[in-house]
């Protein structure tokens, strides 16, 4: 994981194909399995909500609101992710990697110069790779042993 001004970039291996990484990521049953309860549709421009844990002492109300900016089947997601005072942006990136996937992760939009912002950066760059990514990777494994199989690529929906 590295971190520059704003920005937390994570870089995982994870052994399974691109389209089961993909599948992972944007159907919402298995996002909610491994990430967030959500109401999430693999569509550009969907507006939808990630739902988690209130944190009424940091001003978090326990929901992220996100739109879908781009989306390009088994390659990229990229996201507007918003809540309390953070207004950001979270892209998922895949690349084939032998038998595997390596995924790119990047959250920016965070100031520095912000002491609430500086509050959250701490707190989601050690979650993005200590918690979220290996939920993930467990996610994928245990799916891996009950057959789960890709569903067909579509750009728009599904």
């Amino acid at each position: 994981m590295t971190t520059d001004q704003g920005v937390i970039r994570v870089d995982q291996y994870l052994g399974h194909p691109p389209a089961r990484v993909w599948r992972a990521l944007t159907d919402p049953e298995l996002l909610a399995r491994w990430f967030m309860p959500n109401d999430f549709k693999p569509v550009p421009g969907h507006r939808f909500t990630f739902r988690t844990n209130p944190r009424p002492d940091q001003g978090f109300d326990g929901v992220v609101h996100c739109e879908v900016l781009d989306l390009d089947p088994e390659r990229r997601l990229r996201l507007a992710w918003r809540g309390a005072t953070l207004d950001s942006t979270v892209s998922w990136t895949l690349a084939a990697e032998g038998r595997g996937t390596r995924l790119f992760v990047e959250h920016s939009g965070f100031d520095p110069d912000d002491p609430d912002h500086r509050r959250t950066f701490a707190i989601m760059s050690g979650g993005w790779r200590s918690h979220v990514l290996r939920r993930l990777a467990a996610t994928l494994d245990t799916t891996a042993e009950t057959g789960l199989t890709p569903h067909p690529r579509s750009g728009g929906g599904g």
